[in-house]
């Protein structure tokens, strides 16, 4: 009888993110650095955006009363005083009608649009650049991939056209490892985008709303 031989220990491999980024060449380590970079941008302009939004879409609640008091009592300097303390973009508005009454109300109304036209170019500020990053950074992250496996392949060549499954398995891994970083940057950028839309859109109908109410109060018989 043979002796009795014990099946060999199987030892499990496990890798770690910086090993895939450490073994995946200077190509796909180039690629993660730039898909990094993109996710710090999309981080940073997230919560500067919303930071600002949230900032502008205070607002007293009685800011239409006392405005509507100062109006029917005809002191537009204390209205203005009130706008320029609020400091906000609804505030702003509402300031550019006052230095306008007196005039016809189509010319206050161009005035208060162009105001509100130039208050939501500053509240989108660099929210574009997230929507630009979540269609960019997938297809950055396949570039890496492309890259990774024609490295594979070429290393493959080099063997002499014998598959060592080994190498190809860590080819692969390194390959993946852009793809998977670009999705979550993609995936990041697209809802972080999409929520400071939303934000926004509760802003501007602020001012659609406020602007209305100045209209209504400009109508009313003094």
């Amino acid at each position: 009888m043979k002796p009795y031989q014990e099946a060999p220990l199987q030892i499990e491999k496990t890798i770690s993110l910086i090993e895939l980024v450490r073994e995946g060449g200077f190509g796909g380590q180039v690629i993660i650095g730039i898909l990094f970079i993109l996710l710090i941008s999309v981080i940073y302009i997230y919560f500067e955006r919303l930071f600002a939004i949230k900032s502008a879409s205070k607002l007293s609640s009685n800011f239409m009363g006392q405005i509507k008091t100062y109006v029917l009592n005809n002191k537009i300097e204390g209205a203005q005083a009130l706008c320029l303390s609020e400091n906000k973009p609804v505030a702003r508005l509402v300031a550019k009608g006052l230095s306008r009454i007196g005039r016809p109300l189509e010319d206050i109304s161009t005035t208060i649009e162009n105001a509100g036209r130039l208050e939501v170019y500053k509240l989108e500020k660099n929210v574009s650049i997230l929507a630009t990053i979540a269609g960019a950074a997938p297809m950055i992250g396949f570039l890496g991939t492309v890259i990774g496996m024609i490295l594979s392949i070429f290393e493959i060549s080099n063997a002499g056209g014998n598959i060592d499954m080994q190498l190809l398995a860590s080819g692969l891994y390194t390959a993946m490892t852009t793809t998977v970083a670009g999705l979550i940057v993609g995936i990041l950028g697209y809802i972080t985008y999409n929520h400071l839309v939303v934000k926004t859109n509760k802003v501007v109908y602020q001012m659609e709303a406020t602007s209305l109410e100045f209209f209504d109060l400009l109508n009313e018989p003094i």
